[in-house]
């Protein structure tokens, strides 16, 4: 940084000092020495606290440190015959207008308002220390940019409840393009664990995302939370959708765990048909057919209470037969032969052995209509 030169006449005086004083008088000659005992021609130092205090005052930063140094360095100036007297009056001088502005914006309000603000922007806002469970009101909405949100108990109304968070690495900003990506992805998974019943997640309830900005980011906010909300923004959620093994029994739990599994093997279907691709048809009936063996044990091998134990048994006969179609469509030839087994296995997904195990359960009985249970997946960013 370079220090402006101190005001005033810079052209060079007598080279000579006074004589001192205990020269005889009449005596002529001149001492090798100027006033402070340092030799003429020496480099004279610049005072270090008028430099800090003139740094201080052009930004105003610490005003008052900045006065205080610039009156020390002044008083050190006059006993040491330093140079930097003009830098430290400019320094005192900026510090003490800059003192008089901090008066100014304190009493107004300003300056507070706006520190508030850079501690929202360091510390981000309340959407950071959101946790799973947690429930809150959104005054900007879901949709769209969300710059702060306010906890509110989930019995009541509100805004948004908080099903799962997913945390970032570290590193440089990814991008909006892959963290909705990475929401896309983590927060189906933990929608499913959150609220297990999907049966009995309302029509109108939709996933939204919390995610971090590029300004966020800076500040270390790493954190996607994944959020029930209302379809209509002008609607909001009463009382809480978790039902998962903190809130359910464990019969209720070993249900929809293997209804899940299945559940999710089903989605993984491939996006072209089996005529472009029967090949990975036939390698996702040859999935589907192994996860449901493994959920068939499952529901077998639960000690289900007397009401449920028939239900549960004539549910397991229909997925043993759907796991018969599905290990004849992994063998398909042609496309035609595996639609055909397809579309009986198919048969077996949510029938009536579902519904009569469910209701044995006390679980919800009105399997929701297709689209429902993937809600609309919409993003806000914090």
């Amino acid at each position: 940084m370079s220090i402006p030169p101190p005001p005033g006449n810079q052209q060079p005086g007598d080279p000579y000092g006074p004589p001192p004083a205990n020269w005889p008088q009449g005596a002529h000659g001149h001492s090798p020495y100027g006033p402070t005992g340092r030799p003429y021609g020496a480099p004279v130092s610049v005072n270090a606290l008028a430099v800090a205090a003139l740094v201080l005052g052009v930004l105003c930063f610490l005003p008052a440190a900045g006065l205080v140094l610039g009156l020390i360095a002044l008083w050190q100036i006059r006993r040491n015959g330093q140079s930097g007297r003009g830098l430290a009056i400019a320094g005192a001088v900026l510090s003490s207008v800059g003192m008089a502005l901090w008066a100014v914006t304190l009493s107004t309000g300003v300056l507070s308002d706006a520190w508030e603000g850079v501690k929202d922007g360091a510390q981000g806002n309340k959407s950071l220390l959101l946790k799973k469970g947690d429930c809150f009101d959104a005054p900007d909405g879901l949709e769209g940019d969300t710059y702060d949100v306010d906890p509110v108990p989930c019995q009541g109304r509100h805004d948004g409840e908080v099903f799962g968070v997913v945390t970032l690495p570290g590193g440089a900003f990814p991008g909006d393009t892959e963290i909705t990506d990475i929401a896309d992805d983590r927060c189906y998974a933990l929608q499913d664990q959150y609220a297990m019943d999907s049966w009995a997640m309302p029509a109108d309830v939709d996933v939204y995302y919390l995610l971090p900005t590029r300004e966020s980011w800076r500040y270390g906010d790493r954190a996607i939370t994944c959020v029930f909300g209302n379809t209509d923004a002008k609607a909001k959620l009463t009382g809480s959708l978790r039902a998962d093994p903190t809130t359910l029994d464990t019969d209720k739990v070993v249900f929809l765990s293997a209804a899940n599994a299945v559940d999710a093997a089903l989605y993984e279907e491939p996006e072209d048909t089996p005529e472009d691709d029967l090949a990975g048809h036939r390698a996702w009936a040859t999935q589907v057919h192994d996860v449901l063996g493994g959920q068939i044990e499952a529901l077998r091998g639960h000690s289900w209470p007397s009401a449920a134990r028939q239900p549960v048994a004539g549910l397991v006969k229909d997925l043993e037969d759907a796991r018969e179609e599905w290990a004849r469509a992994s063998g398909a030839d042609d496309a035609d032969s595996y639609h055909a087994h397809q579309d009986k296995a198919y048969a077996y997904v949510d029938g009536p052995a579902t519904v009569t195990a469910r209701k044995a359960l006390g679980l919800a009985t009105a399997p929701p209509s297709p689209g429902e249970t993937e809600g609309g997946d919409s993003e806000a960013q914090v």
